[in-house]
């Protein structure tokens, strides 16, 4: 399905965060091919200059956010959805305080500018680590995990995560018309990555921090284009999905790791043989998200 056209019946203006990062040139290239017109917002330009339009942009200054939200020079002259991507991307980076000082001033400034310039919808990269990784240290309250229970952050970087998802919640209570997706995304992965999955198989410890969930950066794109087709058809309000491919890491049953690993966690469901136990049953409802890939194909190929 290629993006629907804004009111003038162009195609949609969507401006990505953190362009170059892992999941944002997916999200550029798997835009661009759907019709989106992209605007790539980073310190650094990605791979691919092609698929988008760069724009060099410090997202802790809230001048140049509002800048490059609203206009700038030849490239735009404004933007139908915002898409924020940008962030250090893991615990342990940098410091705690650091981690904050960048996450939370980025994702302010990018949200209060959206607003400022009119644009209605906004999708955010949340993150798995809301719900309470690792699950090693905390056990989940039950498999699979869902957005049902309230976040569980256990660190910096997972605390500015669920102070996002509060902040987009009031953004939306000040305006009404706007429309915010936060997408929570499970560990990000590339082709080249499937190399090591089947490793995984001799220790279940080794991913069981995140009950053994991945995204293929491929289908995290997806996610990103079915939030902006359900931001584009204006519910207003905030929402969160939980992202992640149909499957786990591991070749063992889901059903069994669970029950090894998490023997005092209830199972509230029967699980397919390799079902995700990171539930990605709202984002297929509500978002009609269809995870295409697996790191199986990888294997069998």
């Amino acid at each position: 399905m290629v993006g629907a056209a804004n009111d003038d019946g162009l195609m949609p203006t969507v401006a990505v965060t953190g362009s170059s990062g892992k999941l944002g040139r997916h999200v550029v290239a798997h835009l661009a091919e759907h019709g989106y017109r992209v605007i790539a917002l980073d310190r650094v330009p990605g791979t691919d200059g092609a698929a988008a339009a760069f724009v060099r942009v410090d997202l802790t200054d809230t001048g140049q956010v509002l800048e490059a939200l609203t206009g700038v020079d030849e490239v735009h002259d404004g933007l139908d959805a915002v898409v924020h991507l940008a962030a250090i991307p893991a615990a342990g980076r940098m410091t705690g305080g650091a981690t904050f000082a960048n996450n939370a001033v980025t994702t302010h400034n990018v949200f209060t500018s959206a607003r400022r310039a009119e644009i209605r919808s906004v999708v955010w990269a949340s993150s798995e680590t809301v719900l309470g990784l690792p699950f090693t240290a905390d056990p989940p309250p039950y498999i699979p995990v869902d957005e049902e229970y309230h976040p569980r952050p256990s660190s910096t970087y997972s605390l500015v995560k669920t102070l996002e998802e509060e902040m987009a919640r009031q953004f939306c209570r000040w305006q009404p018309e706007l429309t915010m997706v936060g997408l929570r995304f499970s560990n990000v992965m590339d082709v080249a990555d499937y190399a090591e999955f089947p490793a995984f198989d001799d220790d279940p410890q080794l991913r069981a921090w995140n009950l053994w969930g991945y995204i293929d950066g491929r289908d995290g794109a997806q996610a990103v284009r079915r939030a902006l087709e359900h931001c584009a058809a204006g519910p207003g309000g905030a929402e969160v999905f939980v992202i992640a491919n149909a499957d786990t890491v591991m070749s063992r049953r889901s059903a069994e790791l669970a029950a090894d690993v998490f023997p005092d966690v209830p199972v509230t469901r029967s699980l397919g043989e390799h079902e995700t136990l990171l539930s990605i049953d709202k984002a297929r409802r509500v978002l009609g998200y269809a995870p295409a890939h697996s790191w199986r194909d990888s294997q069998s190929s």
